[in-house]
């Protein structure tokens, strides 16, 4: 069930994305970064914490679950470290996911021949 849970939850945060991709005019970069903020904000709210344990990957995997693991690093880290904290548990937490999207990307440049493929 719990597999379940986590495709709707998923496929719902990825149906609000694609509808203000049909039908707004806001462009792709400025969508990632409302997902991304309204992630911090559920998540610094609580709000966001309650649906990862209900939802599990269905609601990390999506750009607000980046958004929810910033602002919980963010929290684990000021309550250990105090004020500096804030500046540094985001980066701490999400490092293991921001290494990997790094070499990833180094690879992919590595391998593909930059060119668009237009046919006309």
């Amino acid at each position: 069930m719990s597999y379940l849970w986590a495709f709707l939850i998923g496929g719902i945060i990825c149906l609000i994305g694609q509808i203000l991709i049909d039908r707004t005019k806001l462009s792709p970069a400025k969508i990632l970064v409302i997902f991304v903020v309204a992630g911090v904000i559920l998540g610094a709210t609580g709000l966001y914490g309650r649906l990862v344990e209900f939802a599990g990957a269905g609601a990390t995997v999506p750009l607000t679950g980046f958004g929810y693991l910033l602002s919980e690093g963010v929290r684990t880290s000021v309550e250990s470290r105090g004020l500096l904290g804030a500046f540094a548990g985001g980066f701490g937490a999400s490092a293991v996911g921001l290494e990997t999207v790094l070499v990833m990307g180094l690879i992919v440049t590595l391998v593909f021949k930059r060119g668009d493929k237009i046919t006309k």
